[in-house]
């Protein structure tokens, strides 16, 4: 269920873009301020809304009116996401389209429209099997009944508040097979919000243990999870780790007496492990970051910001290519960066810049800039090109 188009509309710096063919492993490029953090915070800000409710995604933002693009009317603009993905439905993979708006009514968030809609057929326009405003609608319940007639479709008639998201109810039942598969899609996201302080340390032995949270709090006990019940894929990360990190031979997750959990660091210099606190950021948080890429069930959508803070240069390039990894194995990636030698491992199809003129935020492809794709297959590489000053309006004026 890989995301191919993105669609915004006075969603914070994003006034009007629409983001075309969206590979499987996408590199953001810009400067501080240019929308970089905002575009995940869209992957961020449905989690929310699925989460809780339109009104709670939107004050953990500021309110609508800071959401909302500055210079709009908060009485007469509205704010629209409009996601489309490929998704399999009786052995057809079919171009779904995911579109919400949201306004303000009497000063409260409402969801002026929800859709969910696709092809039936090869021929005609997407149907509508799921769609609400200002909390009434509907939704099909025999949806993958290709045979009939559009007219003999069964439509359930629901409400809900008119700030929840309809996916968020509906989706909870599998006779609303796609909402309930977009529900489980953005439940999965995995927007990384990643603290090595909060990664360090001894840990209760209990928890979510199955997968890396987005702070990585839990590190010791997915580390543990991994070793007690992946072994093959405990033992790549240890050997991952020991190719790229000098002087690491093994991690350990150990249960110390007073019941607590952390991770001890073999350094092949000495005899005596290393409690994870002695152990350097960058060492903690590659660990981190293998530990989520070999994770057995992959996020369908995993947002990475400046994964090459705290690691060493020449690192750069096998994480990239950590990342591309992660992709062809099925879970989409997205990841922003500052740095050139990270940039350098990118493809010309994986790579886009962020401007902002006049308090906006524009997208622009390497791929369709003629200047950067020439010379691209004349051999040089994106970030040697981005030092270069040949991303046209990148830098800060």
């Amino acid at each position: 269920m890989r995301i191919e188009s993105i669609r915004l509309k006075n969603f914070k710096a994003f006034r009007d873009i629409h983001l075309r063919d969206v590979p499987a492993f996408f590199v953001v490029v810009g400067a501080n301020g240019s929308g970089k953090s905002t575009l995940f915070d869209v992957f961020g800000f449905l989690h929310d809304c699925l989460k809780g409710n339109v009104r709670q995604a939107l004050d953990k933002r500021g309110r609508f009116s800071e959401v909302l693009s500055r210079g709009r009317d908060p009485l007469k603009d509205s704010i629209l996401i409009e996601l489309q993905y490929r998704m399999e439905i009786i052995g057809v993979k079919r171009l779904v389209t995911y579109s919400l708006e949201i306004g303000e009514v009497n000063g409260a968030p409402v969801v002026l429209r929800e859709i969910l809609r696709y092809k039936r057929g090869p021929h005609g326009k997407p149907y509508h099997f799921l769609d609400f405003s200002k909390g009434e609608g509907y939704a099909i319940t025999n949806e993958e009944d290709f045979n009939i007639e559009d007219e003999l479709l069964e439509n359930e008639t629901q409400k809900v508040s008119p700030d929840t998201l309809a996916i968020k109810g509906l989706g909870q039942f599998e006779r609303f097979k796609a909402a309930s598969a977009f529900r489980r899609l953005i439940e999965n996201w995995h927007v990384s919000d990643f603290h090595i302080s909060a990664a360090r340390g001894r840990k209760e032995a209990s928890g979510d243990t199955e997968h890396l949270s987005e702070s990585g709090d839990n590190l010791p006990l997915v580390a543990r999870y991994f070793h007690e019940q992946h072994k093959d894929v405990f033992k790549n990360i240890l050997s991952t780790m020991a190719r790229r990190v000098p002087g690491v031979t093994s991690v350990e997750p150990k249960l110390m007496d007073d019941g607590y959990l952390t991770l001890r660091f073999q350094d092949g210099s000495f005899k005596t492990p290393f409690l994870d606190r002695y152990v350097s950021d960058g060492t903690i948080k590659m660990f981190a970051y293998l530990t989520l890429l070999h994770d057995p069930k992959p996020h369908p959508l995993l947002c990475v910001e400046e994964p090459e803070n705290q690691l060493y240069p020449q690192l750069m390039v096998e994480l990239a290519e950590e990342f591309r990894a992660y992709a062809k194995r099925g879970g989409q990636v997205f990841v922003s960066t500052h740095s050139p030698d990270f940039l350098n491992a990118m493809e010309l199809d994986e790579v886009c810049w962020l401007v902002k003129r006049d308090g906006c935020t524009e997208i622009q492809r390497a791929k369709d800039n003629a200047q950067v794709a020439a010379y691209m297959a004349d051999g040089d590489m994106l970030g040697n090109l981005w030092n270069q000053g040949f991303f046209d309006g990148v830098d800060p004026q």
